[in-house]
């Protein structure tokens, strides 16, 4: 296998970025020098993705490293800001040459797609795992944060829902055409950076939809008090969903199963039609799933039913969900 700098080199070195990526230094050197844009805060996240808890080890190369960004820039998108730069720490055994382009070809063309500069990192040996940090800009008034939502918000989720879980169990059967509408939700997510953006100053609050709605709607609650009623009908399902599941596990991995990558935000209701007429230009979806209440907890779902991702919660095994 190559050295460290050999494959910084060969795979993960991009060409000389123009004064637009904001990069005086990137790649090379002991630090990256970064200029950030004047008046803009810097949104700051990291993320790490672990074979085996995160993701299937034997997934394709190019999903893996694409999903590693992916799942990081959410965090961006759920805060409204602009991805700017992201920073790479890759642990791997050694793999042939045609895994490592494959992989980062997928983190390369993510990184393309969304203006995100790879200005840095790291390459070690050991069992396969990507830490990837991104960066961020956002005008300080229009940061959304999980501490914003008042009691008589509408509750809403772009997109559809259920389709990670929905592609991990695909996967778990065997399926492995990546042409599969859930396998393609669960091996590529879209992180929402554009519709986080077009929600700024619309949303209360906002939250990206990792770890499952009832988890990740929880964090909303804790940060903004008060409770929440939702409407489980109303939940959009993933394409392929219902046939693939059945209704009932259907819903209940939309409600908990993870892995979606949708935005879930809290808004007044004279903002809805605003917020769903620019979400419209961008081809997704906004549907309303509840209301944030004075009332603490969470109601109009079963408590069984509340449970989303936890690391360490000490009953899980294996790949998540």
């Amino acid at each position: 296998m190559h050295s460290e700098f050999d494959l910084i080199a060969r795979y993960f070195t991009p060409a000389p970025p123009g004064p637009e990526a904001g990069v005086a230094l990137g790649v090379g050197d002991d630090c990256a020098l970064l200029a950030p844009t004047p008046g803009r805060r810097l949104a700051v996240s990291v993320d790490t993705s672990v074979a085996g808890v995160h993701f299937p080890a034997e997934a394709p190369a190019e999903a893996i490293g694409h999903r590693a960004l992916a799942v990081s820039l959410s965090d961006l998108a759920a805060m409204g800001a602009r991805a700017r730069w992201c920073f790479m720490a890759l642990t791997l055994q050694a793999r042939p040459d045609a895994w490592l382009e494959a992989f980062s070809r997928g983190f390369k063309a993510l990184c393309d797609a969304t203006g995100t500069t790879l200005a840095g990192g790291d390459i070690t040996r050991g069992e396969l795992a990507i830490g990837v940090t991104v960066m961020g800009e956002v005008a300080p008034e229009a940061a959304l944060t999980r501490g914003g939502g008042r009691p008589g918000d509408l509750v809403a989720v772009t997109g559809a829902l259920g389709g990670g879980a929905g592609g991990l169990a695909a996967w778990q059967a065997g399926e492995r055409d990546v042409g599969h509408p859930l396998l393609a939700r669960y091996l590529f997510p879209r992180p929402r950076l554009a519709a986080g953006e077009a929600l700024a100053r619309l949303a209360t609050a906002a939250v990206d939809l990792s770890d499952g709605l009832l988890a990740d709607l929880g964090h909303i609650l804790e940060h903004s008090g008060g409770g929440a009623r939702l409407e489980p009908e109303a939940l959009p399902l993933a394409e392929g969903l219902v046939e693939a599941l059945g209704e009932a596990r259907a819903q209940e991995a939309a409600l908990s199963g993870g892995d979606d990558y949708e935005l879930l935000i809290c808004l007044p209701a004279e903002r809805l039609e605003e917020a769903r007429r620019r979400l419209a230009t961008l081809g997704l979806p906004l549907t309303v799933i509840g209301r944030l209440t004075e009332a603490p907890g969470l109601h109009g779902v079963p408590g069984a039913r509340r449970l989303g991702w936890q690391h360490f919660r000490g009953d899980e095994t294996g790949e998540r969900p």
